[in-house]
């Protein structure tokens, strides 16, 4: 499945690295990652209580996305932008994937990393699938690699600000009613803080292939 998957992806990256999307965002990791702190400050959502400790942790996380991107630049192309296992549809022709709502230009391994699981070598097994059904329609650039965490941190904080921003629908407050509870970012903080450690303390993914 994941050999397949791989070989899925591959196909809409050869296509989306023949030229830009003309209205969709770039994935920017620094600026999209203050931007998301940005919102949840001027909402007001994180609570007194947990805000220094909070704020401790997301300058922890910036600084290590700034780290991780200073390294130098790879190639933005179209990607899905969300490619996790819920946004597949699998039919009998292979998989499709569906939910655009943040298709963008990016690094190609924003649309693998959300496929992994698990401790490094588990991840590293799992990718090394990808690659082999990847390879044939397109190369990969393997500096990719090293943005996967801060990706993943990008992400918790996005998705809080993402919550954030539709508060005003009746829904969310519905689907999330412990958002701006103390118990709720302490929870957050002490994800955030582990997520953290796993990206100074695991061994390279490029290492482990």
């Amino acid at each position: 499945m994941l050999r397949r998957l791989g070989g899925f992806i591959g196909r809409l990256h050869a296509v989306g690295a023949r030229r830009d999307f003309v209205h969709r965002r770039r994935l920017d990791p620094a600026a999209d990652v203050r931007e998301a702190l940005a919102i949840l400050d001027a909402g007001g959502f994180v609570p007194e209580a947990q805000r220094e400790r909070w704020a401790r942790v997301a300058a922890e996380a910036v600084a290590r996305i700034d780290e991780a991107m200073a390294v130098g630049r790879v190639q933005a192309i179209r990607l899905h932008g969300d490619c996790h296992p819920g946004n597949l549809l699998w039919r009998d022709s292979g998989a499709h994937v569906v939910d655009l709502d943040d298709a963008c230009l990016g690094p190609a391994v924003q649309d693998l990393w959300m496929l992994l699981d698990g401790d490094p070598a588990a991840m590293a097994a799992q990718l090394r699938e990808l690659l082999r059904g990847y390879a044939p329609f397109r190369d990969f650039d393997r500096r990719e690699l090293r943005l996967i965490e801060p990706l993943r941190l990008l992400r918790m904080i996005r998705h809080n600000a993402w919550v954030a921003q539709r508060w005003t629908d009746p829904a969310f407050p519905r689907a999330f009613p412990d958002f701006g509870s103390d118990a709720f970012w302490a929870q957050q903080t002490l994800q955030l803080s582990e997520q953290l450690r796993f990206a100074a303390d695991a061994p390279a993914l490029d290492a482990l292939l």
